[in-house]
């Protein structure tokens, strides 16, 4: 009987966007659906990035671009990074790509072998364990947990290290949780991986300027880091750019070459209007970023306060991203209506089919004992969601 490689029979689906697609279901049957599922700015391209797309259709950029991505924008990330973060990168340490996505997946295809280790801090984005899987790796799931804010320390790393281990990925700001590591704390993980030659970090940036604690902090920062780290970033969050799709890795030169060779076998270089718009976003004024930011923020403080009114949700403060990471395992084991809670996915099903808001269970996360929701959205929905969840919530004894 004919079927799917084993590479493919070895990938889950992804939760997130499992859920977001029961949501849009449901929303086609007429039912009033909330979606706290996907994590995506529901704010719209700013105008002056859509216009410069505008003018590069205009103006014919309707070809294939390098590969690797055209040189001005390459000089414009390089330009973007010694500016806001104080890294000096050449166009040539830079390769832009279908989406941040696409650049984290090069990563693991060029630095992974079969049976190379990856170490993930969990919770983790719901794609990097899957994405080590596709590279023929071994996810070392590290666990993190509520208690310590949902990061990995160092000693914990240190435990988690041994001589197949080939990459470690840090999301700061993160995607489930919001936490974002200090720079003290990104630099005795740094101490850690400089102690260990073949060792090299995934610096997964893309909420970068979603960030509430002041400043973002880089972990190639520290000295020996540059040549250690891949950071991958893209115009998604920031801009509200998520369709658009383009993002980058910035990173030594080898490895630039080395996923420039595998992108070029596989998609080429990203869309060529694109690219224009994302250079004009990060060209052009930033007021933007920050109008979006400080939005994202007071939405944090709204659903957080709404989240500690709930009885039985412990609930942290996110310092960065457009994620709310409760605990919610004071509810496995009860029920409602012939339905009992075993664990966050059933709960986030309860929550999609009872209250009719879409979450995401911390099963898909590495964290079985909290849901995730995004609060990109605006500030009613979230009133809404919240009283719907509550009311939900209160009726499972």
């Amino acid at each position: 009987m004919a079927q799917l490689s084993e590479r493919l029979r070895r990938l889950a689906p992804s939760a997130t966007l499992v859920m977001s697609q029961k949501s849009s279901e449901m929303k086609a049957q007429g039912i009033d659906v909330i979606n706290l599922s996907v994590g995506e700015p529901d704010f719209n391209t700013p105008e002056g990035i859509k216009q410069s797309a505008k003018q590069a259709i205009d103006d014919n950029w309707s070809k294939y671009s390098p590969v690797p991505g055209y040189p001005a924008l390459r000089q414009a990330i390089a330009d973007k990074l010694r500016r806001e973060n104080n890294l000096d990168y050449t166009p040539g340490e830079i390769l832009v790509s279908n989406g941040a996505k696409q650049a984290v997946c090069n990563t693991m295809l060029a630095l992974v072998d079969d049976g190379d280790e990856v170490i993930i801090p969990a919770p983790y984005w719901v794609s990097y364990p899957q994405m080590a899987k596709l590279a023929g790796g071994t996810p070392v799931i590290v666990p993190t947990g509520f208690a310590q804010d949902f990061k990995m320390t160092a000693s914990q790393l240190e435990a988690a290290i041994t001589p197949r281990t080939r990459l470690l990925v840090i999301c700061s700001p993160s995607n489930p949780t919001g936490s974002v590591y200090s720079k003290d704390e990104l630099r005795a993980l740094a101490d850690v991986v400089l102690r260990h030659e073949d060792l090299f970090v995934i610096a997964d940036e893309i909420y970068e300027h979603i960030n509430y604690t002041g400043s973002h902090e880089s972990i190639a920062q520290f000295e020996g880091m540059k040549e250690r780290t891949i950071i991958i970033n893209g115009v998604s969050k920031a801009y509200a750019m998520t369709g658009w799709r383009i993002g980058y890795m910035a990173a030594p030169e080898w490895i630039v070459k080395g996923c420039n060779k595998l992108q070029g076998q596989y998609t080429s270089g990203p869309c060529s209007v694109s690219q224009k718009a994302a250079e004009a976003a990060y060209t052009q004024s930033q007021e933007c970023v920050e109008q979006m930011r400080q939005a994202f923020q007071r939405r944090r403080d709204l659903i957080v306060a709404l989240a500690k009114d709930i009885p039985g949700l412990e609930v942290n403060n996110p310092q960065g991203a457009f994620y709310l990471f409760p605990k919610c395992s004071n509810f496995y084991g009860k029920s409602h209506g012939g339905r009992t809670i075993s664990n966050s996915t059933d709960l986030a099903l309860y929550l999609l089919e009872e209250a009719h808001v879409a979450t995401v269970g911390g099963d898909a996360f590495g964290d079985p004992e909290c849901f995730r929701m995004s609060y990109a959205t605006s500030d009613d929905n979230i009133r809404e969601a919240m009283r719907r969840i509550s009311q939900a919530l209160m009726q499972l004894k």
